[in-house]
């Protein structure tokens, strides 16, 4: 499956999508915050073909949902009715201050980081996202169905 995946801030929305084979995680886009932001990311969620979306969801360290949880919830409120696909929040914690990071590690200026942090951290919840699913749901093994148990008989 297809997923854009979205961090959401009050200024800027980074955007990240990955391969149907759900692989690889790429920074996508920066998209402006503000009234005409849900409509955009539902065009690029179609332009995309996305089968998903997943949003960051800005819990504090300790788990506890604070100013930036409920900016996010009336963002996709706005959002969900423009989309026909499923939406599902992911914990984003630490992941700006990853993105950051990499982006200074990978010797880029200041300004260039910011254009690129958004971006870079909604890949980062996506790599999570797709991690997260692949240990719930493991792979059928080839050839066939699951094995059976071994009292049936």
């Amino acid at each position: 499956m297809k997923f854009v995946a979205l961090d959401i801030g009050t200024k800027r929305i980074g955007v990240a999508t990955c391969d149907r084979l759900e692989v690889a995680a790429t920074p996508h886009s920066v998209i402006p915050a503000g009234k005409q932001a849900p409509a955009q990311v539902a065009a690029l969620v179609l332009r995309e073909e996305a089968d998903g979306v997943v949003v960051g969801w800005p819990v504090s360290l300790n788990g506890q949902e604070g100013e930036n949880c409920r900016w996010v919830r009336q963002f996709v409120d706005r959002l969900r009715p423009l989309l026909t696909v499923p939406l599902e929040m992911a914990d984003e914690r630490f992941t700006t201050s990853l993105a950051e990071a990499s982006l200074i590690e990978a010797g880029l200026r200041r300004d260039r980081r910011k254009e690129l942090r958004d971006a870079v951290s909604a890949s980062l919840i996506l790599k999570s996202f797709l991690d997260a699913r692949r240990h719930r749901q493991p792979p059928a093994p080839p050839g066939g169905p699951p094995p059976s148990s071994a009292n049936e008989g």
